[in-house]
């Protein structure tokens, strides 16, 4: 039997065997799922902070009690889940958009063919969350999508125009160690000021808060510009944490933007009172 050798195999082999796995999983370059969970809580953490007390309300029963940073890396997570494997694969290609040059002006039939982008997936969601004739279930699951696919449509690699795969097929090394420019941005440039993320979105709350501009369209064309002009990709492929101290201000700013446009999206699809007003 082809496996009878392991099945064989005592408890110190198969402790030993584990081990290995263990730092080959370690020696591998980190999977890039955007802003990473930290980045991901901090956006839904600061825009519940920006909600009306009806949008709060409507959020709170809709998610079971849950809050906006509890299922803000939801999306990601479904991956991982083999129940859920499906959903995701569905669901792939709406957490980033590729554009076709350096313009980094936004076509959607060039740029989001037949939806499948995540500009086009934020209008989607944001329609069925707004609608109330809808089941609770998948109002509640739109809403999960909205919190996450906002925050990754200001990640800016997340909105490239290099054929790259938005960062992830641009080989770096990382304090010493393999991975990918996407993967750098994902995590480390926002840990590089060593804090949790609750405490993290505790500093930035203290900063002016940035007006609640645009669509998902200009914020996507937002984030391409930044990997045109904000020197996300370096002239050297070996970084360490002088590359992320310089990114960090600019992470930092579209983690603020995010919450900021996100509060403001979903108070206008949960307030009623605001819908029934006109008010933006």
């Amino acid at each position: 039997m082809a496996h009878s050798g392991v099945l064989r195999a005592g408890p110190a082999s198969v402790v030993a065997l584990l081990r290995i796995l263990c730092l080959l999983l370690i020696a591998l370059p980190a999977l890039a799922l955007a802003w990473g969970p930290a980045g991901h809580r901090m956006v839904g953490e600061l825009a519940a902070r920006q909600l009306t007390p009806a949008a709060k309300a409507e959020t709170r029963r809709l998610l079971g009690g849950q809050s906006l940073a509890d299922v803000a890396p939801w999306a990601d997570e479904l991956r991982n889940d083999p129940g859920q494997r499906a959903l995701w694969r569905e669901t792939a290609p709406l957490h980033f958009v590729n554009f076709a040059g350096a313009s980094c002006r936004y076509v959607a039939r060039r740029d989001c063919p037949d939806g499948r982008c995540i500009v086009a997936g934020i209008e989607r969601y944001a329609a069925v969350l707004g609608d109330r004739t809808r089941p609770d279930a998948q109002r509640a699951e739109a809403l999960r999508f909205l919190v996450h696919f906002v925050a990754d449509v200001h990640q800016p690699l997340h909105a490239g125009y290099r054929p790259d795969r938005g960062g992830n097929r641009y080989q770096v090394r990382w304090n010493g160690r393999g991975t990918n420019l996407h993967a750098v941005w994902d995590s480390p440039v926002l840990a590089s000021r060593r804090l949790g993320w609750k405490a993290h979105a505790d500093v930035l709350a203290r900063r002016p808060r940035p007006r609640a501009t645009g669509e998902s369209v200009a914020w996507a064309e937002e984030s391409c510009r930044a990997t045109r002009d904000g020197g996300l990709y370096p002239k050297t492929h070996v970084l360490d944490g002088n590359y992320a101290a310089r990114m960090r201000p600019l992470a930092e700013q579209r983690v603020l933007e995010a919450a900021a446009r996100l509060a403001a999206l979903l108070n206008r699809q949960l307030d009623a009172s605001r819908q029934r007003s006109g008010k933006r």
